[in-house]
């Protein structure tokens, strides 16, 4: 095959010739192909193909010829479809090592792939970039695997990272779920009143930081959680590879948010004083002190339906966006609609209720999504028409993505279930040694 004009660059997969010219490698569509665009040195290129022939100017790839060609039908066509008589997961991994996703797959592969990965609790991982594994520049300085230092570093990470890696994993587990249990029993019970009630104070004074509320018991339990917490997020951040990445993650984000609200409410009882008008108003150190119900997903480290969740919402934010349109589309026809027949027409019965459209749109909510608090409802026959036939759309509307995202809840419980269970066997091992 010849894609343009120029020297001539030749891929070889599996013992087929692929010609095409330099400008095209630039922009190519497959992530791995591209990548031969900016290696300057045969070391680099090396890294992304199996061999490499200066003098043809070929690169080698030891991969599965047929497949590939399927894959060239993609970049040409742009219609990516398995190869007959060859496994799905096979295919899917050859995906993945060229740089496409399932989601490059024509609809009909992609649930005979879903149906698949579902059968056989199959779980892929994305290839890490190259940089992490400390063999290129980025990696200069790290500790090689090998070493005794790497090892332990390792072993540190997944004790943090993984509960289910070893013993001394589950145990830090737990000890962490039950300081979450701790710290959100505490929160609760400060907002009762009878935890104020022995010395008459309000909510303001409860939100201070003041000499003798650390002292209180309720005050020294959140100050060893607060540590606990500090000193957990620390050790996984010095033990992590990626720095960098480590912060942009969504969970050591919320653990971001739960910690530092104690020490910002800390430092402002230190430098405005106790008495301080800022302390007076207690509107700040209130929202600041119910952050930390952000704790609560903290145990979706510890929990595989946390975990399946999160990142079900993640690879369905398309549907999720969908569905939002979809309601804000019916929110604004019945809300108009409903307003019109209930207060817009001099029928003789004026709804107040439905004085406006805005607030019209809070009974197309409840109602569309079956609700029905009862606190507005229609009262002329048209309205009430109106209502059943939103109801109805509802239920239509709502279902439509459900399909979806339950078929992508189902496989990311099956991914996740797979890792537990390879992290399980290593448990076994430890416990068996």
């Amino acid at each position: 095959m010849n894609f343009g004009r120029g020297p001539p660059v030749v891929l070889n997969v599996g013992g087929t010739r692929y010609s095409f010219s330099r400008e095209v490698l630039k922009d190519f569509p497959l992530r791995r192909v591209s990548r031969l665009h900016g290696c300057l040195s045969e070391k680099d290129v090396l890294e992304v193909c199996d061999d490499y022939d200066r003098e043809r100017n070929e690169y080698f790839f030891d991969r599965h010829s047929e497949a590939f060609g399927f894959i060239m039908l993609y970049v040409r066509y742009g219609h990516l479809r398995f190869v007959p008589h060859m496994c799905e997961l096979s295919f899917y991994n050859e995906m993945i090592y060229w740089g496409l996703e399932g989601s490059h797959l024509d609809y009909c592969c992609q649930r005979r792939l879903d149906d698949r990965m579902s059968e056989t609790y199959t779980y892929y991982a994305a290839e890490e970039p190259p940089g992490e594994s400390g063999g290129g520049p980025e990696g200069k300085g790290r500790r090689p695997p090998g070493t005794e230092g790497g090892k332990w570093l390792e072993r540190m990470r997944r004790t943090f990272e993984e509960p289910t890696s070893s013993v001394a994993a589950q145990v830090l587990a737990t000890v962490s779920i039950l300081f979450v249990i701790v710290s959100m029993v505490v929160l609760c019970a400060s907002t009762l009143p009878e935890w104020r009630a022995p010395g008459n104070r309000s909510m303001e004074e409860q939100s201070r930081y003041t000499a003798e509320s650390v002292r209180e018991p309720s005050g020294i339990i959140e100050a060893i959680c607060i540590g606990w917490f500090t000193a957990e997020c620390i050790v996984r951040f010095i033990v992590s590879k990626n720095k960098c990445e480590f912060v942009r993650r969504p969970l050591n984000i919320i653990d971001l948010l739960a910690i530092t609200p104690y020490y910002i409410s800390v430092l402002m009882t230190v430098f405005t004083g106790e008495n301080s008008q800022l302390q007076r108003a207690g509107v700040t150190l209130r929202v600041l002190r119910m952050m930390r119900i952000f704790w609560v997903i903290k145990l979706a480290r510890h929990f595989i339906g946390l975990q399946t969740l999160g990142l079900t919402l993640k690879r369905c934010y398309r549907e999720m966006v969908m569905l939002l349109v979809f309601i804000c589309v019916a929110m604004a026809i019945f809300s108009a609609l409903s307003q019109l027949l209930e207060n817009g027409l001099d029928l003789g019965t004026k709804n107040k209720d439905y004085a406006s459209i805005p607030a019209a749109c809070w009974w197309v909510i409840i109602s569309m999504t079956t609700v029905g608090y009862g606190d507005m409802c229609p009262i002329t026959v048209p309205g009430r028409i109106l209502g059943g036939i939103c109801v109805v759309s509802g239920i239509v509307l709502l279902a439509l993505p459900i399909t979806f995202i339950y078929h992508s809840f189902v496989q990311c419980y099956h991914e996740l279930k797979f890792r537990s269970a390879r992290y399980s066997r290593s448990l076994s091992a430890e416990f068996l040694n």
